[in-house]
């Protein structure tokens, strides 16, 4: 039980409230400081935008022991202050700590109770923190595109970018044991996740050059291949794994026709044929047409082959289905199978090999130069038969073994220069001169279009060119009118697969160059 009489006697002196009755000095003193520690708690609440519905902090209300007595009753100068160690609060411009206490003194009479986050200004003035907390926003991750050079190291590029030497050389390592840093060649481009290094971060690096700000390595992802990706990713005890990531791919059947106006090469460029695809219809036409001498304008071509994409970009053209070519009047047309051995092919309606015993034309893009017969020779300066024939050709052009046989002769041969001259079978034998570089040995065995050797002008030469001949019976005769034996005829139950895989790709062949034909149709009435 509080005794006042005793509280009397040991400050000296009695409070009077407004209705006549005595309070307790300290009381009162301790209700002045839990004002105005109930206006500081609502003022910051305030400043940090808080909001709790229906709590409040105010004065006591009239269940209180003393009442509302007591408020404006004088604050004893001996007493200890409760506030003293309070935070000291800003209104606009800093003020001295008696003003404070006298702002709080103003405001305790008319201030009863205050909404906890409640954004009504408090009376007076609008109060606010002097010093407030700063706002911690963590790095953020960056990813950066990095194009390898003419020179350029996987390591100098990582470093460059602000790793550490130590974690680059772990991340190579990773990658090291799914795709050869050394594959890396100017124009390859590198995905790398990088994370800025804060100051407190264990892993900070200390070897990353002045000026450069220090980055942790996330994660590095290299397209290895059209269709593979190679990523080398952090893990969570700081060291990395790599991981080869192959696209799904889908072949996609694809028609192209067009007529010749001025080369084979534009007319299928502007069909939108591949330049690659282009190459493998030469090579299955090469065994029955002379593309220097019989193509000429009007003549026309059509084919259906495979596109390969992935996530819906071509990254590779698949092979030929069906080539056809129609040359001076005569229709050529080949069908893509594979035989009982398991090699791909070429044949005709009839199943025979479109391949012959030797190539009429042994080097792709040439000219002929010189015929088979008499003729001027360009360096002797008299009338000279010519055993076979010139092709002219940039130096460096591959040269490919007109047939599979065995190498006879591979060496230097007097005004020949460089000199292949292949064994295909006990009556036919093929010859390539003036090579500037041979690829072959002697005796070694050879498979038909296999690169032999390079266009060149060595011996007896004026400029670079290729020299062919054909030896049947060991005599020379012509390569262009010489009747070569055929490939391979289907028969049995070949020949029945066969037909059938040739009725499948007529059917593909006659629906895709019909929707050719309607889109060209439509492109023109517009």
């Amino acid at each position: 039980m509080y005794n006042e009489t005793a509280d009397i006697s040991a400050n000296g002196q009695s409070d009077l409230t407004a209705n006549g009755g005595t309070v307790p000095r300290k009381s009162m003193q301790f209700e002045k400081a839990m004002r105005r520690t109930r206006i500081i708690a609502a003022v910051c609440l305030f400043a940090a935008g808080g909001l709790i519905a229906g709590a409040a902090v105010g004065s006591r209300g009239p269940s209180d022991e003393y009442g509302t007595a007591g408020a404006d009753a004088p604050l004893d100068p001996n007493s200890e202050d409760l506030l003293a160690d309070a935070p000291t609060l800003q209104s606009g411009a800093p003020q001295s700590e008696e003003q404070s206490s006298a702002a709080a003194d103003s405001a305790d009479g008319d201030i009863q109770t205050a909404a906890v986050g409640s954004t009504d200004p408090l009376p007076g003035d609008e109060v606010v923190l002097a010093n407030p907390a700063p706002v911690f926003e963590p790095p953020k991750e960056v990813t950066r595109v990095l194009s390898v050079g003419k020179g350029d190291t996987l390591m100098g590029m990582l470093t460059d970018a602000g790793i550490d030497r130590r974690v680059a050389h772990n991340a190579i390592t990773a990658l090291s044991k799914v795709f050869s840093p050394k594959k890396l060649r100017p124009g390859h481009e590198l995905y790398v996740t990088l994370l800025p290094e804060t100051a407190g971060d264990e892993s900070g690096t200390s070897d990353v050059a002045a000026g450069v700000e220090a980055m942790q390595l996330v994660s590095l992802r290299l397209p290895a291949t059209p269709i593979r990706d190679v990523q080398v990713s952090r893990l969570d005890d700081g060291g990395y794994e790599a991981e080869a990531m192959e696209k799904q791919t889908v072949k996609e059947p694809t028609f192209a026709s067009g007529r010749i106006q001025t080369s084979l090469y534009e007319a299928a460029l502007d069909s939108g044929v591949p330049a690659s695809v282009l190459a493998d219809l030469i090579q299955v036409f090469s065994y029955d047409i002379d593309f220097q001498r019989e193509v000429q304008k009007g003549d026309q071509f059509a084919l259906l082959y495979n596109l390969v994409t992935a996530d819906g970009a071509i990254v590779d053209t698949g092979a030929i289905q069906v080539a056809e070519m129609t040359v001076r009047g005569k229709l050529h047309r080949y069908y893509r199978f594979k035989d009982e051995h398991g090699f791909w092919d070429y044949f005709d309606d009839k199943g025979r090999s479109v391949r012959k015993a030797l190539l009429r034309t042994p080097v792709d893009g040439a000219r002929l130069t010189s015929g088979f017969g008499k003729r001027r020779h360009p360096v002797l300066g008299y009338t000279k038969m010519h055993r076979g024939v010139d092709f002219g050709a940039p130096s460096g052009t591959p040269i490919y073994a007109a047939g599979d046989g065995t190498v006879e002769v591979a060496g230097r041969n007097g005004g020949y220069g460089n000199y292949i001259r292949i064994r295909h079978n006990g009556t036919y034998k093929t010859a390539y001169a003036h090579l500037s570089r041979i690829k072959v040995k002697n005796g070694s065995r050879v498979r038909q279009g296999q690169v032999i050797g390079l266009v060149g002008s060595t011996g007896r030469s004026t400029g670079p060119h290729l020299h062919y001949e054909v030896l049947q019976n060991n005599k020379q005769t012509n390569p262009l009118s010489v009747k070569l034996p055929t490939g391979k005829t289907l028969t049995g139950k070949e020949l029945v697969a066969f037909n059938k895989r040739r009725a499948e790709l007529d059917s593909q062949y006659a629906k895709l160059e019909n929707a050719s034909s309607d889109v060209a149709t439509a492109a023109g009435n517009q």
